[in-house]
């Protein structure tokens, strides 16, 4: 098992930028693949973007390309979600999750362990 816990959420205004952080402990930290998703209220939890075991592929939802950025350490059991350009629209909890295959790495099923989340707002 791994426990996820989430850090870095907070109020910040349109234009802003909050790094997220998720410690991982557990098992080996390098053996999962990460993502981060993010439920509005109101709405589904989304993907938003993942991150493979070594770092060295990424990937995002279309709505955040050129502005998050998913980054992990594993010497530190951490994966990161840079933030920038944030919208009111991006107003969520985000959510960190960890997983074990590099395939459908958008859907919620493929991540067996989710941590609590950290709530975002962007005040407009």
């Amino acid at each position: 098992q791994v426990q996820l816990d989430e850090s870095g959420g907070g109020l910040v205004q349109a234009g802003g930028s909050l790094r997220l952080s998720c410690a991982a402990s557990g098992r080996t930290f390098s053996s999962y693949v990460m993502g981060w998703f993010r439920q509005a209220p109101g709405k589904e939890r989304e993907f938003v973007a993942a991150i493979s075991w070594s770092g060295g592929s990424t990937r995002y939802a279309d709505f955040v390309k050129g502005r998050f950025t998913i980054s992990r350490d594993n010497a530190k059991d951490a994966v990161h979600l840079q933030m920038n350009k944030l919208k009111p629209e991006d107003t969520a909890v985000y959510y960190c999750a960890a997983g074990r295959h590099w395939v459908d790495q958008t859907r919620i099923g493929r991540y067996g362990y989710w941590g609590q989340g950290t709530q975002v707002t962007v005040s407009s």
